[in-house]
């Protein structure tokens, strides 16, 4: 077998590079600090590409006064802003709904870390431009480091300020290009004294502050920092796509473990920038213990924390397990990390029943081969204080104490019957009952009033606190600690019980969500289930809307009230768009009174699912959020299975209706192929024989004519009264008829048509009267004695025979010829239905004919069957139609 030892490209690097083809390419200029001539340096470059014919566009540039910002973009054409309504006064805002419209070939947006007005599309501009490139529109954008999201407290503490705009780092590596402008400390310095940065008061604060040479130097040196880490990316990327040999050794990879604490989110951006500077991937990982539910705020910190991470370009995990260093070290071996980030040690004061080493100290002694960084955070005064266990209720406590006189007064009657050496074991019951109805506290209370009940009931001397004995004192403190022990444990233990309860509820819960939607036939019932069922999980109105005639529409709603605005439409809209969620709670429109979540199928979105917003504004919380995620999942692929099914059916009704089409067809064109062939050719004698033929010999030929063209109208006659039948149109024109007439009508035209058969009719002497359709009627009898005279053969002796019964009119059609297969007795009186002996020489070979008759017979309200072969008619083929004869009827 050959191989191929050359190099190869990655594959990686190639995907990376088709995600970039077909959208935007970004220009980032980049600066250490204000004034350094980002914006000045991006019109520079835009004029030469404008002189180099390219079509630029101003969509946005803040001059700040500066004369020669303001003369670079006389040259150029300008986008006019959009005025927006904000506090009282009107705010000249970026119109990014004209530049799309507009669609430049290069488009200027300065300020990417702008926080755009509220009510704008997106809060921030970035989100602006991320939609721009979308659209396959260049832009050149500026931006300071200091607002670099991993950045943001590095920058706090270099320059005492907080800077409250900021990008995620994600949106760095979507830039094709970073400009570095950079500038000399000492020459920003004078170019802000001399008031080209901001006016004279304002430099004047700003030099005393934030313009300081040691600030500058540091906020330049993050600056290179961040170029130079792109430049490198850049190169292994290209190197890599370009199947450039070189020693690939195995990389760093890092880990960060993150907690409910108010640290998480520095920890983060600790991470971040450990693992930039070993330019690493990395992973958050959060790790859950089994029955510890953390508090509405741990949570909300621990989710923002890993929100966090996501943004910044980590890979997120969620773990479960009681084993904290053991399944952090399960996990980094499995990812191969060798760097893992910590926080420090638990403070001292940390509420736990038992000394335990702290998360960091464990790593250090179990890990083997991994660096272990922990790092310090700072003490502020809300972080001193440990939280403790739930206090508990006062039924708590008051059964705590109502456990401990029982268990003294239950101690004082079994002394006077049996003398026990030790009662301790009484109170470890008191103990533990509180423990696990109440939780922990009220079981320490019972602990300690256990512990003095004991005391002065039962150790000498009784009657006081005083003890005796020494040994007694040291009994009395081993009580204490198993008690309060015992209290701990059956106190966790029954924590655990009730987180357990909740996740087996909502497991249940979605268990049943899923099966439910499951077993619904159709896309419709299974959105209005959804909307339902989430409306009682979540207690928030949903609506789920679907594509529709140009724009989404409300498919299923629960409560049933359309009551969405225009804000939540346009919510709802980008959220099936963008496959993102939107609006209220979110970074898109969060001012939408809606929050909408995509429904993604293997093949696209195939709706999106809204939740309303509480009365007061109150977000969901974290379990209610994973919840809904979890339902909106399982509605999406119930949908989409719906919508599958709907389509196979479409597809198989298409294959029948197509296979039935074909077989109409063929059956047409061969049934018509006979008597059309004989009407040609007695015309066509007619036509070049007329001089040679005689009178009787013309009448003959005349008269085929004649025949097969009543087969031809017969045929049509029956395709258009199955048309009828199937369409629900076929119309009843009901007379009084003698059924014996029209049989005799039937036979007479069969024996004009050449039949040879023997026929033979038997009715009653007097009159024989129905309430029927006399043309249909005679079409349904015709029917059945065709397919008579075609399959009995033409030597068969055929019975027509009537006669009344019960307000009923019977009639038999029967045959001594070979009878019907038994394969094709249940088939008898379907379309198309045809035995192999069949010939084209009428129309109801086709197959139509007994089908008609049934259609026929049962819109008079009648019956039509094939009998079981009997005494009365051992072979052949036997019919019975049974109508109602018509009594009370008027015509």
């Amino acid at each position: 077998m050959n191989r191929d030892d050359g190099p190869r490209a990655s594959a990686d690097a190639l995907l990376v590079h088709a995600e970039r083809e077909g959208r935007g390419k970004l220009r980032l200029f980049l600066g250490a600090a204000p004034g350094v001539g980002k914006t000045f340096a991006m019109l520079q470059a835009a004029r030469g590409a404008k002189g180099a014919g390219r079509e630029v566009l101003v969509g946005i540039v803040e001059t700040h006064g500066r004369a020669e910002t303001g003369a670079m973009i006389a040259d150029l054409e300008v986008l006019p802003r959009k005025g927006m309504l904000y506090k009282g006064r009107l705010v000249s805002e970026f119109d990014i709904d004209a530049a799309l419209a507009r669609r430049p070939s290069l488009l200027l947006v300065d300020e990417y870390a702008h926080s755009n007005v509220e009510g704008s599309r997106h809060p921030k501009r970035w989100q602006d431009v991320a939609e721009l490139l979308q659209a396959g529109i260049d832009v050149w954008t500026t931006m300071n480091v200091q607002h670099v999201e991993s950045l943001n407290d590095v920058v706090q503490r270099i320059t005492g300020v907080r800077v409250r705009e900021t990008v995620p780092d994600t949106t760095l590596r979507v830039a094709d290009e970073i400009v570095l402008v950079d500038l000399p400390s000492d020459e920003l310095i004078r170019r802000l004294a001399e008031g080209k940065v901001y006016v004279e008061d304002t430099a004047t604060r700003a030099t005393q502050n934030f313009f300081k040479p040691s600030n500058l130097t540091a906020l330049r040196e993050l600056a290179l920092r961040q170029v130079a880490a792109r430049v490198d990316s850049d190169l292994l990327e290209r190197m890599q796509g370009g199947a450039i040999e070189g020693p690939w050794a195995a990389g760093e990879r890092l880990l960060v473990c993150l907690g409910p604490n108010a640290a998480a989110e520095r920890l983060v951006r600790g991470a971040k920038r450990l693992a930039d500077l070993l330019d690493a991937p990395w992973f958050a990982l959060t790790i859950e213990r089994p029955g510890v539910t953390p508090s509405e705020p741990e949570a909300a910190r621990l989710e923002a924390a890993l929100q966090l991470a996501k943004t910044l370009g980590a890979e997120t995990q969620q773990l479960v397990g009681s084993d904290l260093p053991g399944e952090l070290l399960r996990f980094a071996r499995f990812e191969n990390i060798t760097q893992i980030v910590v926080g420090k040690a638990r403070r001292k004061g940390a509420w736990r029943p038992w000394p335990a080493p702290s998360l960091a100290d464990s790593l250090v002694r179990r890990a083997s081969g991994i660096s272990i960084h922990v790092l310090t955070e700072e003490v502020d005064p809300a972080g001193r204080v440990a939280r403790l266990p739930g206090s508990g209720s006062f039924v708590g406590y008051a059964a705590a104490a109502g456990c401990v006189a029982a268990a003294t007064l239950l101690g004082t009657q079994m002394l006077r019957v049996v003398p026990l050496p030790n009662l301790s074991m009484l109170y470890l019951l008191a103990v533990l009952v509180p423990a696990v109805l109440h939780g922990v506290w009220p079981a320490v209370f019972a602990s300690f009033l256990s512990f003095a009940a004991y005391n002065f009931f039962f150790i000498d001397p009784t009657g006081s606190f005083t003890v005796a004995r020494p040994h007694e004192v040291l009994a009395l403190a081993i009580f204490l600690i198993i008690a309060v022990s015992i209290s701990a444990v059956a106190g966790q233990a029954r924590e655990q019980m009730r987180a357990s309860a909740a996740r087996t509820r909502a497991a249940r819960r979605l268990y049943e969500f899923t099966r439910g939607l499951s077993a619904l036939p159709s896309a419709d019932r299974v959105m209005e289930a959804a909307t339902t069922q989430i409306n009682a999980a979540i207690g928030r109105a949903c609506v789920l809307l679907r594509p529709g005639a140009g724009d989404l529409e409300i498919a299923a709603a629960w409560p049933p009230d359309d009551r969405l605005d225009t804000p939540a439409r346009a919510a709802a809209r980008w959220a099936f768009e963008r496959g993102e969620t939107a609006g209220a709670g979110t970074q898109t429109l969060p001012n939408s009174g809606w929050t909408f979540l995509p429904l993604a199928a293997p093949d696209g979105q195939v709706g999106v699912l809204g939740i309303e917003r509480a009365a007061d504004g109150a977000a969901l919380s974290v379990e209610a959020r994973t919840l809904l995620a979890a339902l909106a999942e399982q509605t999406a692929a119930a949908l989409h299975r719906a919508l599958l099914s709907t389509e196979v059916r479409t597809a198989r009704t298409a294959a029948e209706t197509e296979r039935v089409r074909n077989i109409l067809l063929a059956s047409i064109s061969h049934d018509f192929r006979t008597p059309l062939a004989s009407v040609l050719g007695s015309a066509t004698a007619l036509v070049e024989y007329e001089d040679r033929l005689d009178r009787e010999a013309r009448l003959d030929l005349l008269g085929q004519i004649r025949d097969e063209a009543r087969h031809l109208d017969q045929m049509v006659r029956n395709l258009l009264s199955m048309t009828r039948l199937e369409a629900g149109a076929l119309e009843l024109n009901r007379d009084w008829a003698d059924i014996g007439e029209a049989l005799e009508r039937v036979v007479d035209l069969s024996l004009k048509r050449g039949a040879t058969q023997r026929f033979d009719v038997r009715v009653p002497a007097e009159p024989l009267l129905a309430f029927v359709d006399g043309g249909l009627f005679d079409q349904a009898i015709g029917n059945v004695v065709g397919n008579a005279i075609r399959h009995a053969g033409p030597d068969a002796h055929i019975v027509l025979s009537a006669r009344g019964e019960e307000g009923r009119v019977l009639v038999d059609i029967a045959d001594d010829g070979p009878g019907v297969p038994d394969a094709l007795r249940p088939h008898v009186f379907e379309k198309f239905a045809r035995a192999r002996r069949s010939t084209a020489d009428g129309g109801e070979s086709a197959g139509l004919g007994l089908a008609i008759t049934k259609g026929i017979v049962e819109a008079h309200g009648g019956t039509v069957e094939l009998m079981p072969p009997d005494a009365a008619h051992p072979k052949g083929a036997a019919f019975r139609i049974r109508l109602p004869d018509g009594r009370g009827q008027t015509p």
